[in-house]
C-alpha cells in the first residue's frame, strides 16, 4: 500500500455576498490561518485475506493556530504535513492504538509534532494498543474499524531520518544564561518552538505506550529532530512505556527541567540514546539501550551550556537500573561539563570506554557527593573507568561497581547471574529491585509485544 505517495491537497472556497442585485459583490477573505484537517480514504487488501478494507487518511497541515482541543481516533491514520504544534492552551488527545505518520521532508519542510509551553498532549496507548509515530513509508496502518490489518515492517532500522520526531517543550527552569530558549531541530524564526521558565512541577500531558520509528530529519547542518526531545518539561508530566527506535539523532535528549520517566528502550539511533543537558534534574528508571554501529554514546550527559558551566540549577538527574550494549567502540556514559548525574545497578557491555568523567568540573561533582556511580556491572568494556583522577577508579570500585564479572545475558538481554548488592532508593518513585539492569530474570520483558524492537 503507497500510503506515502498521496497528493493531498487543499481547495479554497470564496463565499460571496448579494445584498442587491446592482452591488458589487462582498467577498469573504480565505481563511489561511486555521489547521487544515483533510481526509481521504483509500480501500486495499492490505493482509491478503481476499477482503478488500477501507481505510482513512487524515493530512494535518498547521497554518499558525495549532491543532485545537482535539481527540485522534485509532480509525483514522494521521499525515503530519510540515511542523504540527499543539499550541499553548490546547489539549491533543490521541487514542490508543493511533497511528501518526510524518511525511517525507527535510529542513524547514521536516515534519514533527511539537507542543508548545502551555500546550499539553494525553497520548495513552496500552501494551495491547500501543500509539505509533513512524514515517508515511511505513505500511502499517489501521482500518476503519481500528483493525491493525497492516502491520507494516518494511522498514529496516538503517532507515533513520524520514521524518522528524515528537518534542515537549515546557516551562520548568534550565540553568541556560537565558530565561528561555529556541529548541533543538526547529528554526529559531518560530516563537512557538521556545522552551524554559520556572515552573519545575509543570504539566506537559502524558506519553505512555508509544513508539517512536525512523525519524530525526536533518533541519541544517548538525541539526537533527531527536526521537523524543523534552524541552524544560516540568515533573507533572508522564513519560513512561516509551519505544524510540532508528532515529538519526539522538533517542531521547533532555534540556533541563524535572521530568522523570520509566521504562525507556532506545534501539538503532545515530547518535547517543540518552542526552541530558542544560540541568536537567529528573528522576529515572528501567533504561534500555542497544546499538548498531551507526551509534556513539549510551549516555551524553553535560551539565550546563559550555559557556556557563556553573550556572545553576546543576544537572542532577538519577537512573536507576538501566541496561546499555554498545556497538564494540565509544562510550557506555560520559560526563562531563559539570554534569552530576547518577548511575545505580545498571549493566553496560560492549563499549571501548565505560564510565567516563571527563573534566575538572564533572570530577569535582563526584568528589562532592552529587554525582553517585553504585553497583554497576561493566562488561566486555576496554576501559571501563576513565577519569581525571586514577583515585577515581578505585573509588568507583570501593562503591560495587564491578568489571570483571559477566552478567550472563542472554538474546534478550536479561541477566542470568546475580552478581553483588542492588541499591536500594529512597525515593518513593523508584521500585526496589533485587537485580541490575532494565530487565527482571524469569519475567517477561517490559518491551515484550508492543514495541518494535521485541518483533525485530
Amino acid at each position: 500500500m503507497k500510503i506515502q505517495n498521496l497528493v493531498l491537497f487543499a481547495s479554497m472556497v470564496l463565499v460571496f455576498v448579494f445584498s442587491g442585485c446592482n452591488e458589487d459583490p462582498v467577498v469573504t477573505p480565505p481563511d489561511t490561518t486555521s489547521t487544515l484537517y483533510e481526509e481521504q480514504r483509500i480501500t486495499n487488501d492490505c493482509d491478503g485475506d481476499g477482503t478488500i478494507e477501507n481505510y482513512d487518511l487524515v493530512s494535518v497541515t498547521d497554518r499558525g493556530e495549532g491543532t485545537g482541543t482535539i481527540t485522534w481516533t485509532k480509525n483514522k491514520t494521521y499525515i503530519l504535513n510540515g511542523r504540527v504544534f499543539v499550541n499553548d492552551g490546547q489539549v491533543l488527545t490521541i487514542e490508543a492504538g493511533t497511528i501518526i505518520k510524518g511525511a517525507a521532508g527535510q529542513a524547514e519542510n521536516a515534519a514533527a509534532l511539537i507542543v508548545a509551553r502551555g500546550g499539553q498532549i494525553k497520548a495513552e496507548g496500552t501494551a495491547a494498543n500501543p500509539i505509533v509515530f513512524t514515517s508515511a513509508a511505513d505500511e502499517i496502518a489501521r482500518d476503519e474499524n481500528g483493525s491493525l490489518n497492516c502491520a507494516g515492517g518494511n522498514l529496516e532500522p538503517s532507515f533513520r531520518g524520514l521524518w522528524g520526531g515528537l518534542i515537549l517543550l515546557g516551562n520548568a527552569a534550565t540553568n541556560a544564561p537565558q530565561a528561555e530558549l529556541a529548541i533543538e531541530g526547529i528554526p529559531t524564526t518560530e516563537p512557538r518552538g521556545l522552551y524554559g521558565g520556572t515552573n519545575d512541577t509543570d504539566n506537559s500531558g502524558i506519553v505512555k505506550y508509544v513508539s517512536i520509528r525512523h525519524g530525526g530529519s536533518n533541519i541544517g547542518a548538525n541539526n537533527e529532530i531527536n526521537g523524543l526531545t523534552l524541552g524544560a518539561v516540568g515533573s507533572g508530566t508522564t513519560i513512561d512505556y516509551v519505544e524510540i527506535i532508528a532515529n538519526k539523532d539522538d533517542g531521547v535528549e533532555f534540556f533541563g527541567g524535572t521530568v522523570n520517566t520509566k521504562h525507556i528502550a532506545v534501539a538503532y539511533c545515530g547518535d547517543d540514546c540518552f542526552d541530558t543537558d542544560e540541568g536537567y534534574r529528573g528522576k529515572n528508571q528501567f533504561w534500555f539501550a542497544i546499538q548498531d554501529d551507526a551509534g556513539d554514546n549510551g549516555s551524553e550527559n553535560d551539565g550546563g551550556p559550555s559557556d556557563c558551566l556553573l550556572c545553576e540549577p546543576f544537572a542532577a538527574w538519577v537512573t536507576y537500573n538501566a541496561t546499555f550494549v554498545g556497538n564494540g567502540s565509544n562510550r557506555a556514559v560520559r560526563l562531563r561539563e559539570n554534569s552530576a548525574g547518577s548511575y545505580y545497578n545498571s549493566i553496560f557491555t560492549n563499549y571501548a570506554k565505560g564510565l567516563e568523567i571527563l573534566d575538572a568540573e564533572t570530577l569535582a561533582q563526584y568528589n562532592a557527593g552529587r554525582m553517585v556511580l553504585e553497583n554497576n556491572i561493566l562488561w566486555n568494556v576496554a576501559a571501563p573507568f576513565t577519569a581525571e583522577a586514577l583515585t577515581v577508579e578505585s573509588e568507583l570500585t570501593a562503591a560495587g561497581n564491578i568489571a570483571d564479572q559477566d552478567p550472563g545475558l542472554d538474546a534478550n538481554y536479561v541477566p542470568s547471574n546475580t552478581i553483588g548488592t542492588a541499591s536500594t532508593p529512597s525515593d518513593s518513585f523508584f521500585e526496589t529491585t533485587n537485580y541490575k539492569g532494565a530487565f527482571a530474570p524469569g519475567a517477561p520483558r517490559w518491551t515484550d509485544g508492543w514495541t518494535l524492537i521485541s518483533k525485530l
